[in-house]
């Protein structure tokens, strides 16, 4: 066996999994990235997972590795950076280990991460938000469950992954004060209060279904039993209601319908509503008040008003409209001059 496999096994076993308990989904993620990466280099050098030395991972096969992920993945440059950062995590764990590959570890160490552009928030306005919300048929088992858990995303702005695991003991459906428990990223618990129109959509579900305390709230159907809905079976679902959606609202056939859409149109309209960037940070998990400006730098009717505040004495607000096309035109011929 090779110097990597007991390093390898050393940092998902004892540091993540014992010193730092790390979440099943930062778990995932990391394993995804070195399988990826001992695949390109199974590729790249001849040399099986199993077999292969530390020092074979060095600079340029790491950078071509993440080349190979922009270049022929497609991947973007978060995804890019985020596979990096499972890289770098392991061979800083490497660093006291590996002492005869100290140079490699540290060229590899010094790989920088690839700049991201801010992109625009996207979110779902009112009207869109309805019609998607109608866009199940709720007569069906599946429908009701797919209806309940747009709802409970729209009313909370879960992450898909806390939404997808939560249990019906996680729904306090109760006369005043219903909410959702769930444990967000760094195991973190928190409590999620639901509107009343929500607290009724859930209530509704749980009273037509059967289940034990600890089966998932929104299980997937099968000859299995109360399993856990998968992502992928959600984006599925997403993917048929967009385009019934799409039928009553057009604007959505231009919009990707994803799960993370509903935590940002949860954000969205609380910072319409006037609640500080503080308040979302806490109502969405965030750990840092940072992570939550992209909303307040989204929110353009908030600009305009500020905007608007600056105006001149006596000046008429409003935002501005582009005169009559033809006047316009008739306007922008210079006058002839005259001898």
């Amino acid at each position: 066996m090779s110097d990597l496999a007991p390093i390898l096994q050393g940092f998902f076993r004892v540091k993540l999994i014992q010193q730092k308990d790390a979440s099943p989904h930062t778990i995932s993620s990391y394993r995804d990235a070195w399988r990826l990466l001992l695949h390109y280099a199974h590729q790249a050098t001849g040399t099986p997972p199993e077999r292969m030395r530390l020092g074979q991972l060095d600079h340029e096969l790491v950078t071509g590795f993440l080349r190979h992920l922009e270049t022929e993945r497609g991947n973007s440059a978060r995804t890019r950076n985020n596979r990096l950062a499972a890289i770098h995590s392991l061979f800083r764990y490497a660093a006291l280990r590996a002492l005869d590959d100290a140079e490699v570890i540290q060229r590899v160490l010094a790989i920088e991460s690839a700049r991201t552009d801010d992109q625009e928030v996207p979110w779902l306005t009112a009207e869109e938000a309805a019609a998607v919300l109608a866009a199940p048929d709720r007569s069906s088992w599946v429908g009701r469950r797919d209806h309940a858990m747009m709802a409970v995303l729209l009313a909370t702005g879960l992450r898909v992954s806390e939404l997808l695991s939560l249990t019906r003991t996680d729904a306090r459906i109760q006369a005043a004060g219903s909410h959702v428990r769930c444990t967000g990223k760094g195991r973190r618990d928190r409590s999620t209060p639901l509107d009343p129109a929500t607290a009724a959509v859930v209530g509704e579900w749980l009273d037509s279904t059967d289940g034990r305390s600890g089966d998932p709230l929104f299980p997937a159907r099968g000859r299995t039993g109360q399993r856990q809905l998968t992502r992928d079976g959600f984006q599925a679902r997403l993917d048929k209601y967009q385009k019934i959606a799409s039928q009553e609202q057009p604007s959505l056939a231009g919009k990707r319908l994803f799960p993370h859409l509903f935590r940002h149109t949860r954000a969205m309209n609380m910072r319409l509503a006037g609640h500080d960037v503080s308040i979302i940070a806490l109502w969405l998990g965030h750990q840092d008040v940072s992570s939550t400006m992209k909303y307040l730098h989204a929110d353009l009717k908030l600009k305009e008003r500020a905007l608007d505040r600056t105006a001149a004495p006596g000046q008429q607000l409003g935002r501005y409209q582009p005169s009559d096309t033809v006047l316009d035109f008739l306007d922008s011929l210079s006058s002839p001059t005259r001898e």
